[in-house]
């Protein structure tokens, strides 16, 4: 996924599809219509750069990073003093690191990286401070089981629409594991998804990456499920005006 125009035939170019190839449906009408091989074949045809992740839209990396800043900072998760504050960070559907490299190891000390994609992260491993990388799909990852890893913040972006809502809701429920745990036993680690959001009133299936945009409403609803509560959400600000607004959630262990 990434960031894509709202449905409307008028506004279609290269790298946006037309309406025609985006459906509103009730959310299990979209969700049956996700095909995890189909969405691989799709992203193996992109182009390794910030264009081709964002769809055409390479020069909203800046804005876009800003505002994760931003939201972060927030939260308590930035620099003090020019030092770094946190300590781990694992990134879903990294792609080619453009969050890992542009953001997040300016903040962490180590960012662990999930991809299926194993072209897109051929180069991450040169960056200091990028730590172990999954090449799999989110539905399949599942946390080291031989060393306790624990993570301040988990960063999903533009990639949880390739995931059916019963692998979402299971996936968060592993991210929730693994979050990382004050001394005295509270949870200290965030989740944080960030994601285009539907406004037609359903959510809206794209045949062209076979990838799904939820409504608020859905994101909500799974949320519940995994058992995590909105502690803070805010809309991403300064995004060309034709495209999906765009709303980032911290979310904790109710």
């Amino acid at each position: 996924m990434a960031p894509a125009r709202e449905t409307d035939d008028s506004t279609a170019e290269e790298g946006n599809p037309p309406s025609s190839s985006l459906a509103s449906a009730s959310a299990s009408d979209a969700d049956a219509r996700i095909d995890s091989e189909h969405g691989r074949r799709y992203w193996q045809g992109i182009d390794a750069n910030d264009n081709g992740m964002l769809g055409g839209y390479g020069r909203v990396s800046r804005v876009d990073l800003r505002g994760s800043r931003s939201f972060l900072a927030k939260l308590g998760f930035g620099r003090k003093n020019g030092v770094k504050t946190i300590r781990r960070v694992l990134e879903g559907g990294a792609g080619i690191g453009r969050i890992t490299c542009g953001l997040l190891l300016d903040l962490a000390e180590t960012v662990d990286v999930v991809e299926p994609i194993a072209k897109f992260t051929d180069g991450l491993a040169e960056n200091e401070g990028v730590g172990k990388i999954f090449n799999t799909g989110l539905e399949e990852w599942r946390p080291d089981g031989a060393v306790d890893v624990r993570y301040d913040v988990i960063w999903n972006q533009w990639c949880l629409g390739h995931l059916t809502d019963a692998q979402l809701e299971e996936y968060l429920i592993r991210c929730k594991s693994v979050l990382g745990i004050d001394e005295d036993g509270g949870v200290r680690g965030i989740i944080v998804v960030k994601e285009n959001m539907s406004t037609t009133g359903a959510d809206v299936f794209d045949e062209t990456d076979s990838s799904v945009t939820r409504k608020e409403t859905t994101f909500r609803d799974i949320f519940e499920k995994a058992g995590l509560r909105i502690i803070k959400t805010e809309l991403q600000h300064g995004l060309p005006s034709e495209l999906y607004p765009v709303r980032m959630f911290a979310l904790k262990p109710k």
